[in-house]
């Protein structure tokens, strides 16, 4: 039992209640983003959260809030299609705003930012539950939530060449990490979204990106060879570098570096389907 009736609160534009102590009410809230009901869940709890903390509501305490939910990143973690994904991938979207509100009004130092950077990098990366949806549970879209956690990493200022370069690289090793789940929601758009964003502060040279995503156009190839049912990392690499291209093209802020690297993922993309693209098939496909 809640002790707010937080459909109340969402329909009068999320207020903060005056029934008890914020404390309180930031316990009951950040218990619901593990909630199996998709209406506490993602309906109540998640944006009276995301809605307060961008109001400032938060302001003086954000760097404890923040500590609170990184620590549901770990919840359940290595699990795989069980209820405790809720809370780890609603984390790091709550983490998310907590990090934009820092970049929007400058409030913490760039030790804490980093710290929950690390630790959202450290559990995207070891997600094993992948699953876009869970039937009447709900969406689940936890590489999703993570990619928009890994935008908001990207746009903050306490994030150096250095960390950005990391950051790339992580989300890399993701889109080809070893995976028996083929993304059918919006997981590649978003990971594209973040690459784009982290571009966007153009700190990183073209040789560097450009060497980034042949390579994730290898580890494609690698496992498209031989025979048997697609694979599914090679499917959702495909669908990254399509995005990753799309994001680039359609930009209204495009990174600078934009015509040149476009160039490199047309030629990736000629690579791995020179039947439909005409490129040189220097790699014969064996059926």
């Amino acid at each position: 039992m809640t002790r707010v009736d937080w459909r109340h609160v969402r329909a009068a534009d999320f207020p903060v209640p005056n029934v008890a102590p914020l404390a309180d009410l930031t316990t009951e809230l950040t218990n619901l983003l593990g909630s199996p009901d998709p209406e506490l869940r993602d309906e109540l709890a998640l944006p009276t959260l995301q809605t307060w903390i961008r109001r400032g509501v938060y302001d003086h305490l954000l760097a404890g809030l923040g500590d609170g939910i990184a620590a549901g990143l770990n919840n359940g973690l290595g699990r795989r299609e069980d209820d405790s994904v809720f809370r780890r991938s609603r984390s790091a979207s709550v983490l998310a705003e907590c990090i934009r509100r820092d970049t929007a009004v400058p409030l913490l130092p760039g030790g804490r930012v980093l710290d929950w950077a690390d630790r959202l990098a450290t559990w995207l990366l070891s997600e094993r539950d992948l699953r876009p949806h869970a039937g009447e549970l709900g969406w689940v879209r936890a590489l999703s939530h993570g990619a928009d956690a890994l935008s908001a990493v990207a746009g903050s200022p306490h994030c150096g060449r250095a960390e950005l370069a990391i950051l790339l690289d992580m989300i890399g090793e993701r889109v080809t990490a070893p995976s028996h789940t083929h993304w059918a929601a919006d997981e590649a758009d978003r990971l594209a979204a973040a690459t784009t964003r982290l571009l966007r502060r153009s700190t990183l040279p073209l040789d560097q990106v450009e060497l980034w995503i042949a390579t994730i156009g290898d580890r494609s190839y690698g496992r498209r060879i031989g025979h048997g049912r697609p694979d599914p990392v090679a499917l959702n690499t495909d669908a990254f570098i399509r995005a990753v291209y799309l994001n680039l093209a359609l930009a209204p802020d495009p990174p600078a570096i934009r015509a040149n690297l476009l160039l490199t993922v047309v030629a990736v993309l000629r690579e791995l389907h020179p039947d439909l693209l005409g490129g040189e098939d220097r790699r014969p496909y064996r059926d």
